[in-house]
């Protein structure tokens, strides 16, 4: 049997235990080199805060797009740049726990999400 999934510490989506990482299983923490390159930057963080502090009001929801302009500071060419790293940001706080993401209404896996999705606080 193998072992659970672990969560991406970049990107947050579900990383599939592999036989090719059965010696080192413990020590895998991201998905791909593009994400153990990437990290989580400054950035990331302030996404993260930011989304945090929006779906912290009762009941409120938070578009990731509209985070991204946020922290862009009203910049849309920048924002359209933030746009992925904001849905990282989402992924992330759904791994801790912290929030859901939501289409139509109805929660999601944030590993498979395609297209617009909200966050919302963890019912």
């Amino acid at each position: 049997m193998p072992p659970e999934p672990k969560t991406c510490r970049s990107c947050g989506r579900r990383i599939e235990w592999r036989k090719k990482w059965e010696r080192d299983w413990d020590q895998v923490q991201y998905c791909s080199t593009a994400c153990r390159r990437r990290g989580i930057t400054a950035v990331d963080e302030r996404l993260e805060a930011l989304m945090l502090q929006r779906i912290s009001r009762g009941g409120s929801t938070a578009d990731p797009a509209d985070v991204a302009l946020a922290v862009a500071d009203g910049d849309e060419a920048a924002a359209a740049e933030l746009a992925e790293p904001a849905r990282r940001a989402a992924r992330r706080l759904v791994a801790r726990g912290e929030a859901e993401i939501v289409q139509r209404g109805k929660v999601v896996d944030p590993s498979t999400a395609k297209g617009a999705f909200e966050v919302r606080r963890r019912r």
